[in-house]
């Protein structure tokens, strides 16, 4: 049996593509967190050729073509692109978030059309018509069911704390798989805990696994154990070859085992607890705005306790993902959604 014809400009059926490579990115993105900077080229350079292709149609159509396409490409590229790059600098988004709702504004300044076997897609549109728009409303109100998911799971297994909201608890041996953010110190809860990264990138850095670090723990938070030639940190992500730092490569490539053995100097081991602020000297980039404070709160926690909260945050691209496609098919939420509750379109 032959598929079934769409009815579209080409175009609207190369913006299809964002279809699976966003797929990817959201397996991606909930696998380990990163996405290469690469992904996003192809999709941005197809954007400045289809905004040049239907700004040059828009141009040599009527004048109410040329006026719509004008103001819907001057919201989505001057308002949705902006107020990204604000959530982004506010940490709202991650880079890789930003990046991808950049394509987005540059992609879809307008709805797209796609007439399957007679039925039009997407079904529900909104006066203003910038996509763009619809994308990154429906993206947000799927991301919202995240918290609301989390709360129901851990009260429906009995786990209640003062971060149920935003967070799951997790055994320690877990730790060196997980994504996220650390939501305990020694005084207790919080929400500015360390980032599990840096854990991992302080593991490695020191060729050490979380069952060493618990096992000598004593030994260990004293700086004068720290290694005289450090392994390269990397940058906490969980598909390295180890999630820890166990036989972690030197810098010439070879086995490295942890020593005991103090640094030709060090100033004030009593002032530095596990060689915090030694490891973040060291490396040659940030630990994720990591602070030494954070960072031993959490060596601490994590050295002693059986069960940690850990905040796993959003993938923001899986929400993007079911948004777009949402978006594709059914259309705008929030518009729809006022419409049903009586309030007019706007």
């Amino acid at each position: 049996m032959s598929p079934l014809p769409i009815d579209a400009t080409v175009p609207d059926l190369l913006r299809l593509l964002v279809v699976p490579v966003f797929g990817w990115a959201a397996w991606r993105d909930a696998k380990t967190r990163r996405i290469p900077n690469r992904t996003w080229y192809p999709l941005a350079a197809l954007a400045v050729v289809l905004l040049a292709w239907e700004g040059w149609q828009a141009w040599t159509g009527t004048p109410f073509e040329t006026r719509a396409f004008a103001l819907r490409a001057a919201i989505s590229l001057g308002f949705v692109a902006p107020l990204v790059l604000a959530f982004w600098w506010f940490r709202a988004f991650g880079g890789a978030d930003a990046k991808a709702f950049l394509v987005v504004a540059a992609l879809f300044p307008t709805f797209p059309s796609y007439v399957v076997a007679g039925w039009e897609f997407p079904l529900h549109q909104t006066l203003v018509g910038v996509f763009s728009l619809t994308v990154l409303t429906n993206t947000v109100l799927v991301g919202a069911l995240y918290p609301l998911a989390v709360l129901v799971r851990n009260a429906a297994t009995g786990r209640f704390s003062s971060v149920m909201f935003v967070g799951k608890p997790v055994p320690w041996d877990a730790i060196p798989t997980e994504h996220g953010r650390l939501l305990e110190t020694p005084e207790g809860t919080t929400r500015n805990g360390v980032d599990l990264d840096a854990v991992r990138m302080y593991l490695r850095w020191r060729g050490l696994t979380l069952a060493d670090l618990r096992e000598r723990t004593d030994r260990l938070r004293d700086p004068a154990s720290l290694p005289e030639n450090p392994n390269p940190p990397g940058d906490g992500a969980v598909d390295d070859v180890r999630a820890d730092g166990a036989g972690a490569p030197s810098a010439v490539g070879e086995e490295t085992t942890p020593t005991d053995a103090p640094p030709e100097s060090a100033d004030d081991p009593l002032d530095d607890p596990w060689g915090a602020a030694a490891f973040l000297a060291d490396i040659d980039h940030g630990a994720y705005g990591t602070t030494p404070e954070q960072l031993r709160d959490g060596l601490d926690v994590l050295a002693d306790e059986e069960e940690v909260w850990v905040s796993p945050g959003i993938p923001f691209i899986i929400p993007l993902f079911v948004g777009t496609v949402v978006a594709l098919v059914y259309g705008d939420l929030l518009f729809a959604g006022l419409g049903w509750v009586g309030i007019g379109a706007f």
